[in-house]
């Protein structure tokens, strides 16, 4: 789920020390200084879409830890709509436990746990994030 900021300001990831947006635009190659609406936009054409694992939950703060009350997205129609979908990737450990506990894996579907972005989990470089980032979103396109 995003966090405080994330949901007042309706955007994903944005925290200014999470490096989400950091990592995608420089493996796309465009500016971190574009606007939310571009920077969508450069995901989409790359053919790279974001959505949570959770429709809702209860949490008190922005830490995964304290979510409780999950209510799943509904993968299974999103899936069938998006029929050609290969890869899902997790940002952290928690968003993959939190979907392996609510969700079934399709077996046609390549499933990776990336890296948090987080500045919750700041313990790894930014390079070492960008080098294993860069190299599982190019392998999915």
């Amino acid at each position: 789920m995003p966090g405080e900021r994330s949901l007042a300001m309706n955007e994903y990831y944005a925290h200014p020390q999470n490096k989400f947006w950091k990592i995608m635009m420089n493996i796309f190659s465009e500016p971190e200084t574009l606007t939310y609406e571009k920077r969508v936009e450069v995901l989409l054409k790359n053919h790279v879409a974001l959505w949570d694992v959770l429709e809702n939950c209860e949490r008190s703060g922005s830490l995964d830890q304290n979510i409780k009350g999950e209510i799943p997205n509904d993968f299974f129609s999103f899936l069938n709509e998006y029929n050609t979908i290969t890869h899902i990737l997790f940002n952290g450990g928690t968003v993959e436990k939190l979907f392996n506990k609510h969700l079934l894996r399709d077996a046609d579907i390549i499933y990776t746990k990336l890296p948090s972005t987080s500045p919750a989990h700041a313990r790894m470089p930014f390079e070492t994030k960008l080098k294993i980032w860069r190299a599982n979103i190019l392998s999915a396109l």
